[in-house]
């Protein structure tokens, strides 16, 4: 995501070198920013606003006078950043207690998964009823049927046998109410536009069942686009949030930056992928970062939490302390970072990891990588030291690669393993490099 405008800033950026900053300069600088902004599809207005406080602070004597001129002027542009996307720690989060939730949007914006997504990812707080309202899109009920047995959460069947979308929500709300659910998630009808009787048909759900949340679902590589198309939703209904689908498809980022400015509706959650777990809350912050290439570690420690429970993680820190670190560990690690997301993804939340270095990071080389270390037997696996030409060359025919891609995975382990117990014993060493990568930046805490 965002990687046309990251790329752009970054050059923007980096042009700057260790020059210091003159009115001349800023200003050039700023009508490239501009550029970069319009062609990342960012509305025309949210464009002009960000450009005319980030020149103002730039210009100012903070600045001009700074130790370190360029950083502040990054930090400028990390701050407008943030501004525009709803500011600073104003991330979203569903009120406690009984929960109702409306969702609309066009069709073809990911409502149905999106219904899903939102209640896997709060089913400790919740006991959620999905209801489909859609009774136009053929097999649109049983998606959603399908997605609730996935989840692990309530999916209201009798819908299934009614054609009436209001009758629908009339009695999913007394099945709700009867059943013990605190949760009732409403996914309503799309169009391939805006038109009365969509709208009419979701004002007469809205009159059933006092909604807490009405979230407008639209998809992120429709650009600023869908501003409009918000404002529209907005008029006839009070809209809580948005929620952005396909957001890792979404190289611009225009309606990330146009959005929230434009409709002062904030985003709740992205989309980040096809599987119910690619879902992440929208941190104005940590987005900020990622557009200026400083990466998203603190997203990444929360998904990697999602897949490495506390235990098995003390566990792997002993087992680096004291050398005890083999090539099963190592499989087993693989096995949790693919749970994580396509690699390039992950890759991506790294600081210094640009769009063109993504591409070079794939799964296929954790496959690849796996079936080296299965072709192993177990002893090879926990004594790598025994692993010579002979028993090297039988690994790479019976996992299909090379011998020379054999050596490169056993270095690479060799080499990690080193490293990783050097950081286990110096843990400082994590926050050296944290303090380096986000100088000029303040902290995402």
């Amino acid at each position: 995501m965002f990687e046309q405008l990251t790329a752009r800033i970054s050059g923007i950026l980096g042009s700057f070198g260790n020059k210091k900053l003159t009115e001349s300069n800023v200003r050039d600088g700023m009508r490239e920013v501009r550029l970069a902004l319009l062609e990342a599809d960012v509305a025309v207005k949210v464009v002009d606003d960000f450009i005319e406080n980030a020149t103002a602070k730039a210009l100012g004597e903070e600045i001009l006078r700074s130790v370190s001129p360029t950083q502040q002027f990054i930090k400028v542009i990390y701050d407008e950043l943030v501004r525009v996307m709803g500011g600073a720690g104003q991330q979203f989060s569903l009120r406690k207690g009984k929960l109702n939730i409306l969702l609309c949007g066009l069709q073809g914006s990911g409502k149905t998964t999106t219904a899903a997504k939102i209640a896997l990812m709060h089913k400790k707080q919740y006991r959620f009823l999905l209801v489909s309202a859609d009774t136009y899109r053929p097999a649109a009920m049983e998606q959603l049927r399908i997605l609730a047995g996935q989840a692990g959460v309530g999916f209201f069947e009798q819908g299934m046998k009614l054609n009436n979308p209001i009758e629908i929500v009339r009695k999913a709300r007394s099945f709700a109410d009867e059943n013990g659910y605190n949760g009732l998630i409403i996914d309503t009808a799309g169009r391939m536009e805006v038109d009365d009787a969509m709208m009419k048909e979701i004002q007469q759900i809205s009159k059933l069942v006092k909604f807490d949340e009405t979230f407008f679902v639209a998809d992120a590589t429709a650009g600023q686009s869908i501003v409009q198309t918000v404002s529209a939703f907005h008029a006839q209904f009070n809209l809580t949030g948005l929620v952005l689908t396909k957001f890792d498809s979404d190289t611009r980022g225009g309606a990330a930056l146009s959005v929230k400015a434009v409709t002062g509706k904030p985003i709740a959650w992205v989309g980040t992928g096809e599987k119910l777990e690619d879902f992440e809350i929208f941190y104005p912050e940590r987005i900020a970062s990622r557009i200026l290439g400083k990466g998203d570690i603190l997203t990444l420690i929360e998904n990697a939490q999602k897949v490495i429970e506390a235990e098995d993680a003390k566990k792997l820190e002993e087992k680096f302390r004291n050398n005890e670190f083999n090539l099963e560990d190592f499989r087993d690690q693989i096995a949790r970072l693919r749970k994580m997301g396509p690699l390039s993804k992950v890759m991506g939340m790294l600081p210094g990891v640009d769009a063109e270095k993504q591409k070079d990071f794939n799964d296929r080389e954790l496959i690849r990588i796996e079936a080296i270390i299965n072709s192993m037997t177990r002893f090879e696996r926990s004594n790598v030291n025994i692993l010579g030409p002979t028993r090297r060359k039988r690994i790479a025919k019976g996992s299909g690669t090379t011998l020379a891609e054999v050596n490169r995975m056993l270095t690479r382990f060799q080499d990690m393993k080193r490293m990783m117990k050097k950081l286990s014993k110096n843990p400082q060493m994590f926050d050296r490099f944290n303090e380096a990568d986000m100088q000029g930046i303040p902290p995402l805490t």
